[in-house]
């Protein structure tokens, strides 16, 4: 190990699997964005064009999660010393800012079809939606399957991308099959923007869990009081102080603890003892103690 490795740990993720799973869900989602564009355009389906205005912004959002997982694999150096780990949260973050906003934009076009309803070609939307609900619930199982075998934020947010694709194409259909039966074109816009709440929920839950660990608050799965009674166990150990728990990105956390010790305390073999204890019972494998003796503070005052 070289000194630089010494000094700056390896914090890095590899996720063959979800990488593999983005580039395929990638080019299946800008093949179909196309032809969801070309398809909405010709019959005038504002549900078809919410659709792919969505799969547009999963093109970027794929993009930015591809990006994400491979700065993951770089080494820490002098200037970035987590490595690149937190651009997978900035990239979820920004993938629910753009849900968010795709969600109004449809609010605002789906007023102003029923303001003013416009003719649709209903065996041409039909056709598209159904071609896309099909590549809709292939890459929503693809996603769904990944993010149970590699815990990723980044294929949660592309998920609810495809989740929100797999409710439109639904959307879609029911539309245009009320619309054959019933001749009211305001269904189209009215269904579009139920979709767009769908959207609008699962881009602010996204958001949401991003802005939290942006935000460096204590992972819901810890208890901090917890783990300070834990420790206070550990021989040698007086008591613990100015704690703080982290998370980097998706399952990569860091823990810090000013440490008092006891008289008799050996520093190093008690800083051992809590580092296996954090990481037997909580996983806890980046783990910085400074340790303090009050008695000795007292001497040197």
């Amino acid at each position: 190990m070289s000194e630089f490795d010494f000094h700056f740990p390896n914090h890095v993720k590899f996720q063959q699997k979800s990488k593999k799973t983005l580039w395929i869900t990638l080019f299946l989602t800008l093949f179909f964005t196309l032809v969801e564009v070309i398809g909405g355009l010709l019959s005038g389906s504002l549900a078809l064009l919410s659709d792919s205005a969505h799969m547009a912004s999963d093109v970027i959002a794929l993009g930015f999660s591809m990006t994400a997982i491979y700065l993951a694999t770089r080494k820490p150096n002098k200037r970035y010393t987590f490595g690149f780990l937190r651009f997978e949260i900035l990239a979820s973050f920004i993938n629910g800012l753009a849900l968010i906003i795709i969600a109004i934009g449809i609010f605002i076009e789906g007023f102003k079809r029923i303001i003013a309803p416009r003719e649709i070609e209903l065996q041409l939307m039909l056709t598209v939606a159904t071609i896309g609900l099909i590549v809709n619930i292939v890459l929503t199982i693809v996603l769904a399957r990944s993010t149970k075998q590699e815990e990723n934020l980044n294929i949660k947010s592309a998920l609810w991308h495809f989740i929100g694709d797999l409710l439109n194409s639904v959307g879609v259909i029911i539309s245009a099959i009320l619309i054959h039966f019933t001749g009211l074109n305001l269904i189209d816009p009215i269904i579009s923007m139920v979709i767009g709440t769908v959207i609008l929920i699962g881009g602010a839950k996204i958001m949401k869990e991003s802005y939290f660990i942006l935000m460096e608050t204590v992972p819901d799965q810890f208890d901090l009081d917890e783990i300070r009674q834990a420790i206070k166990t550990v021989e040698g150990v007086e008591d613990v102080h100015e704690m703080h728990l982290w998370t980097v990105t998706t399952d990569h956390f860091s823990f810090t603890a000013h440490v008092f010790l006891k008289n008799n305390a050996e520093p190093l073999m008690t800083v051992a003892k809590i580092n296996y204890l954090l990481n037997e019972k909580y996983g806890l494998q980046h783990a910085t103690i400074q340790i303090e003796n009050p008695h000795k503070k007292q001497n040197l005052a």
